[in-house]
């Protein structure tokens, strides 16, 4: 099959961007999208140009690395599907598909079609977790989790952070991601304990980083390849109320960037980052 890609290209991410179309005469159908990708970039690198930069890893729907928009969708027109899962037969023979990055002020362009989303790494930092302390693991059945409880944490636990929420939404919010992250602990037991204080701290690192707010539209969980649902806004937004009332004496405690990019070269640290 024929298809045109038109593809953003940007050196860095102070340069400026632009479209660049090219030309596909024998696509097989049964390649992912970034197997077609990388036949692309072997033609331009036989043709001495720079191949098109884009994220991936695990190419199996699980690690959350790979992620653009195609055709204004963030992952393409199939549901619940991840770039690497999707395949060529869902379009059409000569048709054109426009490829860009994930547009977002806390998502800052790195190269081509990637993007820096450690504001997420950041967000899981401030609070993602839970403390423990250490020793033997504990026995299976000491702490017992009901089927529905443990069936919502599941779902909640789903979120790869592939970025497909932010750049769906409007306003650019991370709130389903944010939510997601807060939930599947909070719901359980074990993740009680720091309940309140991990939902004032992630909320403040998600609004430190620049993310918009959520205004419910709902455009997140449609895109979202693993179909989280609105439920986890609802679940963070209790518990960030719950924390304010209680806690409201606690220092809430975001994390700084530590590094920057700078491509073609090393991570340069920055000296005076504090976390």
């Amino acid at each position: 099959m024929k298809l045109t890609l038109k593809i953003w290209r940007q050196t860095g991410r102070k340069d400026k961007g632009r479209f660049v179309s090219y030309a596909m005469d024998d696509v097989n159908a049964e390649m992912s999208m970034l197997e077609c990708l990388d036949v692309l970039n072997e033609s331009l690198i036989e043709r001495g140009e720079e191949p098109v930069a884009f994220e991936h890893d695990c190419r199996e729907g699980i690690c959350g690395s790979c992620g653009f928009m195609i055709n204004g969708i963030p992952h393409g027109p199939l549901p619940a599907t991840t770039v690497c899962q999707l395949t060529m037969r869902h379009f059409k023979d000569g048709e054109e598909l426009v490829i860009e990055p994930w547009r977002a002020a806390a998502f800052p362009a790195v190269k081509d079609l990637v993007v820096d989303r450690r504001s997420f790494d950041r967000i899981i930092a401030a609070g993602g977790y839970i403390s423990v302390s250490t020793g033997n693991a504990p026995d299976g059945n000491a702490i017992l989790v009901s089927k529905d409880t443990s069936d919502r944490a599941m779902d909640a636990a789903a979120c790869i952070g592939c970025g497909a929420c932010v750049a769906a939404c409007p306003n650019a919010s991370s709130a389903l991601f944010t939510g997601a992250k807060i939930a599947h602990l909070s719901i359980l037991p074990q993740g009680a304990p720091e309940r309140d204080g991990r939902a004032l701290n992630m909320v403040a690192q998600m609004n430190a980083e620049g993310f918009g707010g959520c205004t419910n539209i709902g455009e997140c969980t449609g895109a979202c390849p693993k179909e989280i649902q609105l439920e986890v806004i609802a679940t963070m937004n209790r518990d960030f109320i719950r924390g304010s009332w209680k806690r409201r004496d606690q220092e809430v405690r975001t994390v700084k960037p530590m590094t920057e990019w700078s491509t073609g070269s090393k991570l340069k640290i920055d000296p005076h980052a504090t976390s």
